[in-house]
């Protein structure tokens, strides 16, 4: 009996050993799956730091995942460069198409084709209100009027009764509409100041602008291109405390200057997500047919000096 035993082991354990060794040998004949390839196409200028955290964060899930990702964005801020960009993505046969949908006129066509010819598109940042009209799955990113609306309350309750937002794209459908919604915000006592995103003409634009209006005590830039001059501009003049100063997004610089009490807040949309979010969601869409139901609002969200120190550790590992 202790032999039969003894045999039913030794059996039973070979028997295991051969079919371990029959199921990695069926696993290496198998072909390794294909990665995935997702293309994401910005409007971000490269002069621009809000763009490449919001880069750094599709590439962290990129390579969390095992995709390939090719971002592209022109070199200016420039729709029919754009427009051509995400066209070549269409072409190109991705997985899935990431962009900031800025202009649904330039870019509307080249989102629904993409969609007719079953490539999956999630827009980020720019255009949530109208994404899905053109065939997008979802979009990752937060209301910029309504962003707008909330700076203006902000300012209202720290004694502002008159702004000004500064637009550094006009045109771009997301910064027009925190204009708006900025302008709304204050009942109509604002105004728009348009500029070129050149720091000096942005300088001598707020200067100027200022100076010849001197009932406005409230001051919006709508990203660090602009914010960076008009702090400048400020520290220059010694009228940090003369004005109530505001931004959206963050950049070492915006948060240095929160830290230090020159500027009064920064809006924060959480652009490292902006990146990250829609590779992970295209990676679960391609292998399992997932996707939320809904849109992400990833903004907004108020730093000011109070919270300014927790925030520059991770602006400075690319992440805010």
């Amino acid at each position: 009996m202790a032999r039969l035993s003894q045999w039913l082991l030794a059996s039973a354990a070979t028997t295991a050993l051969m079919a371990g060794a029959a199921q990695a040998q069926a696993q290496a004949q198998e072909p390794e799956q294909e990665a995935s390839r997702f293309v994401m196409v910005t409007h971000g200028v490269p002069s621009d730091p809000f763009w490449s955290v919001v880069k750094n964060g599709a590439e962290a899930a990129a390579d969390l995942v095992g995709a390939e990702l090719e971002y592209r964005a022109p070199s200016t801020f420039d729709m029919a460069k754009m427009q051509q960009l995400v066209q070549a993505a269409v072409a190109s046969d991705p997985d899935g198409l990431i962009l900031s949908f800025t202009d649904e006129n330039a870019l509307g066509g080249a989102v629904q084709n993409a969609v007719d010819n079953g490539i999956p598109v999630i827009t980020i940042n720019s255009g949530g209100d109208v994404a899905r009209d053109y065939g997008a799955r979802l979009h990752i990113g937060q209301s910029e009027y309504e962003a707008g609306k909330q700076a203006a309350e902000r300012m209202q309750e720290l004694g502002v009764e008159k702004g000004v937002c500064v637009n550094h794209e006009q045109g771009n459908q997301g910064l027009d509409q925190r204009c708006d919604g900025f302008v709304e915000g204050f009942d109509g006592n604002a105004e728009q100041l348009a500029t070129t995103y050149d720091p000096t003409n942005i300088r001598n634009a707020i200067v100027a602008y200022l100076n010849e209006n001197s009932d406005v005590r409230g001051v919006l830039t709508l990203g660090a291109l602009a914010a960076d001059p008009m702090i400048r501009a400020m520290r220059e003049q010694g009228a940090t405390d003369m004005f109530t100063l505001g931004t959206f997004d963050l950049s070492p610089g915006i948060l240095e200057a929160l830290d230090a009490g020159e500027l009064d807040f920064a809006i924060d949309q959480q652009q490292y997500m902006q990146g990250y979010l829609p590779v992970m969601f295209l990676d679960q869409f391609v292998k399992n047919g997932l996707l939320p139901a809904g849109d992400v609002a990833t903004g907004p969200g108020f730093v000011t000096q109070e919270n300014a120190a927790q925030v520059i550790e991770l602006s400075s590992q690319g992440i805010r």
